[in-house]
């Protein structure tokens, strides 16, 4: 792990900014990050077990933590899928563990996207939470490409403590992720 300099930058530049920019009361009502989730949904894990397996470990690899197996609910038959089948992982990171991934996030994969002209402002869910979407996991420098066995995208989600869109955006920005000029 990185000294988390992200961490100390939200403890002494960023609370400071969003207490003035937002005008709180007090440091406890400032939009903190509470997780961060990693979500890969498989399609063609239906059809073969092995693949869950792979996207496992490489989750594993890039999260720096052991992902949990999710499973079908129910069955649909249009899609081939019965009750329990594995349908993709998942990761929740808190704590250190979630502000060393985002600094490997913002610092070295984004940059690392192909044609990346920001991240938009649109997939913000209402309550000041954020999730985009990554095309494929060998923007992260623990998949090497040589030993790749299937590409796979994920969903990345930023939970907050921020009431509004704007205090999470504001919260995001303030860390550090690359967002597009409006």
């Amino acid at each position: 792990m990185w000294r988390n300099d992200l961490k100390i930058e939200y403890q002494k530049r960023v609370l400071l900014t969003l207490l003035k920019e937002f005008g709180y009361k007090n440091r406890f009502q400032v939009p903190r990050m509470e997780k961060i989730v990693i979500n890969v949904g498989l399609g063609e894990g239906v059809q073969d077990r092995k693949v869950v397996e792979i996207v496992k470990v490489d989750l594993a690899s890039i999260a720096g933590q052991q992902p949990v197996v999710t499973r079908a609910k129910k069955s649909i038959s249009n899609f081939k899928l019965r009750k329990g089948m594995p349908i993709g992982c998942k990761v929740t990171l808190r704590g250190e563990w979630m502000y060393d991934f985002l600094q490997r996030l913002i610092y070295i994969a984004i940059p690392r996207i192909r044609d990346f002209r920001g991240l938009s402002r649109k997939s913000f869910d209402g309550r000041g939470n954020y999730t985009f979407g990554v095309d494929e996991q060998i923007i992260f420098p623990e998949i090497h490409y040589d030993k790749l066995e299937t590409a796979f995208g994920m969903d990345i989600t930023f939970v907050t403590t921020a009431q509004s869109d704007e205090e999470g955006y504001a919260l995001l920005r303030e860390l550090g992720l690359p967002y597009q000029s409006d």
